[in-house]
């Protein structure tokens, strides 16, 4: 306990800030402070940990070492002490937050409509601040404290990150039927040699499918490799492409009247759809009450198998 008095408690919830937006007018205005304000209580943080907390690279701050061990800790220590000092229960109804999540664009067009419905009823206060990442930076993220809940596929086992289960999923595929043969079905090695429209924020990404592929010795030719699923879909129409995706993908949507889905010619496992947080986060009960929430608004999902 000794070393508690060495600090103003007030400069745990800026530091956790800093830490958080990596830049001091943003920390400032979460904090609701000036900036100057922030910038005194930095060199103050500086000083008490004996090490720079952020520095400038590439032209922008990162974080140190010391600040990358230092978040995750400072931010289970705060939600503890939030925990202790404030109701033992939530209430979504008023209760101001911003979660921040990590999704796809599929999940933004399944999901996150639905979500957003619902929290805008119950939890009128409640923000959600959305980005993409590849599923290794959403995990890196959690670690971090950078985000509190990821959605996606997550087979990696990590003793600090806790998943749930949401809902099952299978691979079809789309394609114009003007270059489909006529009264039969496209053999394995007609798909194979026909060019590819692979989803991906990388280029050079290996999903499911390319595992699936590779672990049978077979290889796709991918023609377009990009990010973004309704520019994908608008790609087909007019061309000899085929686009492999998660089924639920194409569900709702209504696309080009020359386009049709079918079945893959290779037996590509399906997956499950889950989401993922940090274990310091299982006690926060608004932690709780958002996943509960997401995993209702995927309860069709599991229905419709």
């Amino acid at each position: 306990m000794d070393e508690l008095r060495r600090i103003d408690l007030n400069l745990l919830l800026t530091l956790h800030a800093l830490l958080t937006e990596k830049h001091v007018t943003r920390a400032a205005i979460r904090l609701h402070r000036s900036q100057p304000a922030v910038s005194h209580a930095l060199s103050q943080l500086r000083s008490l940990f004996n090490d720079p907390l952020m520095v400038r690279k590439d032209g922008k701050m990162v974080l140190t070492v010391r600040a990358q061990s230092l978040l995750p800790s400072l931010e289970g220590a705060l939600t503890e002490l939030n925990e202790m000092l404030g109701s033992p229960e939530f209430d979504p109804f008023t209760a101001q937050r911003t979660f921040r999540i990590a999704m796809s664009d599929y999940a933004a067009r399944i999901i996150l409509p639905k979500l957003i419905g619902h929290i805008n009823k119950v939890a009128p206060r409640i923000d959600l601040a959305i980005s993409q990442a590849s599923r290794e930076m959403m995990l890196m993220q959690l670690e971090e404290g950078e985000l509190d809940l990821a959605l996606g596929i997550f087979p990696v086992h990590n003793e600090e990150i806790q998943k749930e289960f949401l809902f099952p999923e299978q691979f079809i595929c789309l394609a114009d039927r003007t270059y489909l043969p006529k009264n039969r079905d496209l053999s394995l090695e007609e798909w194979l040699e026909r060019p590819h429209v692979m989803l991906g924020l990388k280029p050079d990404s290996v999903d499911e499918i390319e595992k699936a592929l590779a672990a049978k010795g077979l290889k796709r030719h991918i023609n377009v490799a990009l990010p973004h699923w309704s520019a994908a879909v608008q790609l087909l129409p007019g061309t000899n492409l085929i686009l492999t995706v998660a089924s639920r993908s194409v569900c709702s949507e209504n696309y080009h009247e020359s386009l049709c889905q079918f079945a893959p010619p290779i037996n590509l496992p399906g997956f499950s759809y889950m989401q993922a947080w940090h274990i310091r986060k299982e006690r926060d009960l608004a932690h709780q009450w958002l996943r509960n929430v997401i995993k209702k608004c995927c309860e069709e999902f599991q229905l419709q198998e």
